[in-house]
């Protein structure tokens, strides 16, 4: 909320009418692309799963 009425300006209204999509959008087109939190790759993904395996109760 505070980004999308603070940052971005955007009326109540407007924010809460969004999708999680377009607000992703926006925030992309404001301020562009990061890496940062995007889904691991399968090959992270198997390593963290051999580091922390799932163990049975």
């Amino acid at each position: 909320m505070e980004t999308g009425l603070g940052v971005l300006g955007l009326a109540p209204a407007v924010f809460w009418s969004l999708t999680p999509r377009e607000l992703q959008a926006i925030l992309r087109g404001k301020f562009g692309v990061s890496s940062e939190g995007a889904a691991p790759t399968r090959v992270q993904l198997d390593a963290l799963m051999r580091q922390y395996p799932d163990r049975e109760a």
